[in-house]
């Protein structure tokens, strides 16, 4: 069984678009055999992402720790206990493909790093917009992005799992899975589509890499 985890913080602008594109490449998975077991965290929220979550996701969990590290450390530790073989995350301000979920699955590694890419460019102008494609990679690039990542439930338990922290969580994952040596697939496709907006839930996350973008090509 594949587990999908999504923390969330007021996100009822951007999360039913999420949970939907979620359920559409968990219908294509169990096509292909697998079972899908969908997570969400909502961590001090206080908008209508509560009954948007409860329409779309198998389970809903409560927190108000505003820890993304944590959030998602929770839905994981759900999931496990479930009896998932894989642990799937993205963000609630982003939209999976259809293949996601039998992507990752089948992607014949210990850890799934895929890429993400932006549509909606809301008011950056076209230097962010070609400097941020200049970064686009190819297979066995380097990034790491809690939008579009996934791992076996061996792999977690291994690397220790999700740890708290208010930002980088993911990429912390990932440098505990390469120290333990495991199999790494980093793969360009399946792109998993996130937001360009400037008021990011999590500080130090892919919004400020954009605004960090935009500081450095408006000094040139």
């Amino acid at each position: 069984m594949i587990g999908v985890l999504i923390p969330a913080r007021n996100e009822e602008a951007t999360l039913e678009a999420c949970l939907k594109s979620v359920r559409a490449s968990a219908t294509h998975a169990r096509g292909k055999g697998l079972d899908v077991h969908v997570v969400v965290t909502l961590d001090q929220c206080t908008d209508d992402s509560d009954p948007i979550a409860r329409q779309w996701a198998d389970t809903v969990l409560q927190t108000d720790v505003g820890n993304v590290g944590l959030a998602r450390k929770m839905a994981a530790d759900r999931l496990i206990a479930l009896g998932v073989d894989w642990i799937a995350s993205t963000d609630a301000d982003s939209v999976v493909p259809k293949d996601w979920l039998w992507a990752q699955h089948a992607c014949d590694a210990d850890v799934f790093c895929g890429i993400v890419k932006v549509e909606n460019w809301e008011d950056y102008d076209s230097a962010v917009v070609a400097a941020f494609h200049a970064t686009i990679p190819t297979d066995g690039h380097p990034h790491i992005h809690g939008a579009n990542l996934g791992l076996s439930a061996r792999a977690y338990r291994l690397s220790g799992g999700f740890q708290p922290a208010q930002a980088h969580e993911d990429v912390e994952l990932i440098r505990r899975c390469e120290a333990a040596g495991l199999q790494i697939a980093r793969l360009i496709e399946p792109a998993v589509t996130t937001s360009a907006r400037r008021d990011a839930r999590a500080r130090g996350g892919f919004g400020d890499f954009l605004l960090e973008l935009e500081r450095t090509t408006r000094a040139l």
